[in-house]
């Protein structure tokens, strides 16, 4: 096979000393071992980023990281994650692409536009006529315009919404593949594209061998109490996380000294869920992690916490991160949400209780709290087997190879 190159759209895309973003970082080293050369062009800043990427004054910044992975940094403005200005980071975006040269990058045999955010694809679509590439690839973590209709409460009609809609079906219609991490997205996708072989369902994944052992400090150590049952939760503190009701749930406990809550993770919403349990005793927030110290804090858990709006938006599935760490942490899974195919019930690694209720989620954490530790650990090793089998990179990276 001829050495192809593929260029990776993703304004979020980052590398594993980044905290956030690896999906496509993973995916190239597999790539790669296949022969093909991979340029991953992503947004010089990221407000989910621990560290974020050294660049120059000029528009793009290349750097060359192990395993012979090119990032292309694309100077963008910083913004608040909760501001109008991320949006208007997207456009920036979406527009210095459209002036990537293949003397920079070499010139592409296949392009990947990973969307949210979802304006990039009409660059994508530009440069493929540009460059007569062979094969555009549309990539959906998240169903856009949907979210901000389900979760925000935006009319179907608000002008944000018809622009992105209008992209979407754009987007869909040129594209060569779609490819969506969520398992039943091909039911809202496909009547849009009106073309069902297009689709496929690549979720994300996680590997054991891609991670490091990198230890925690002992400031964080030393925060999470030894003798306690440990619920918890580690990510993005944002809306789509339905953490409120997790926060709700501690404040109704707090009273009994055999349980305590740790929130790992960074997010728009973590001030407000600090300043919710300010008075306290039973609940810990520790600031964001890098991804090789995941797996080390979450075998101080006892069991990990994940929510979910009950909203029609999850009916298209879930492919959140957090499933995967918990599950190759061999740690049970509470779910909150409804009944959505999620890996945790796939699985049967966990407990899924009613969604939006505290209530319910308090007697979830009393049921696993009464189980054995024997009965934790089957539930833990069945989450293990199954994301090994089925949410490992080598696995998930010769499905999008068919499509190459």
């Amino acid at each position: 096979m001829d050495n192809k190159v593929i260029w990776v759209f993703n304004q979020t895309a980052g590398k594993p000393d980044s905290g956030w973003g690896e999906r496509h970082y993973y995916f190239a080293k597999q790539w790669i071992k296949k022969g093909y050369t991979v340029k991953i062009i992503s947004g010089s800043y990221n407000h989910l980023f621990i560290n974020q990427p050294k660049i120059s004054d000029k528009t793009f910044t290349l750097e060359k990281v192990e395993d012979n992975i090119t990032f292309c940094w694309v100077k963008i403005p910083k913004y608040d994650g909760g501001s109008i200005f991320k949006l208007w980071s997207m456009i920036v975006f979406a527009f210095k692409i459209l002036f990537l040269k293949v003397t920079l990058l070499g010139k592409p045999d296949i392009i990947i536009v990973s969307s949210m955010p979802i304006f990039q694809i009409l660059s994508g679509i530009y440069l493929k006529r540009k460059y007569n590439v062979k094969k555009l690839i549309f990539e959906i973590r998240d169903l856009w315009p949907l979210t901000p209709i389900y979760l925000s409460g935006y009319s179907k009609y608000h002008p944000v919404v018809i622009v992105m809609k209008w992209i979407e079906k754009i987007g869909y219609n040129k594209s060569d593949n779609i490819v969506s991490l969520l398992p039943n997205a091909d039911k809202y996708i496909n009547k849009i594209s009106n073309n069902p072989s297009k689709f496929s369902w690549i979720s994300n994944g996680i590997d054991s061998k891609l991670l490091k052992d990198e230890k925690l400090p002992n400031s964080v150590l030393s925060s999470i109490p030894k003798d306690k049952f440990i619920i918890g939760y580690t990510g993005t503190m944002g809306m789509a996380n339905a953490l409120e009701y997790l926060i709700e749930a501690s404040i109704k406990i707090k009273n009994d000294g055999s349980i305590h809550f740790v929130l790992v993770g960074d997010g728009y919403l973590k001030d407000k869920l600090i300043r919710l349990t300010y008075n306290n005793t039973n609940i810990t927030f520790i600031n964001k992690i890098s991804k090789n110290q995941v797996q080390n804090i979450l075998k101080l858990f006892d069991i990990c916490f994940i929510g979910r709006n009950n909203t029609k938006l999850f009916d298209f599935g879930v492919a959140s991160n957090k499933y995967f760490d918990y599950m190759l942490a061999k740690r049970p899974i509470l779910e909150s949400s409804n009944s959505i195919n999620s890996p945790a019930e796939l699985s049967q690694c966990g407990l899924i209780v009613q969604p939006e209720s505290s209530s319910a989620i308090i007697e979830g954490i009393y049921k696993l709290k009464s189980m054995s530790k024997e009965q934790l650990n089957i539930m833990g090793e069945k989450g293990f087997i199954y994301v090994k089998k089925y949410h490992n990179f080598e696995y998930l990276s010769f499905k999008y190879l068919k499509l190459f």
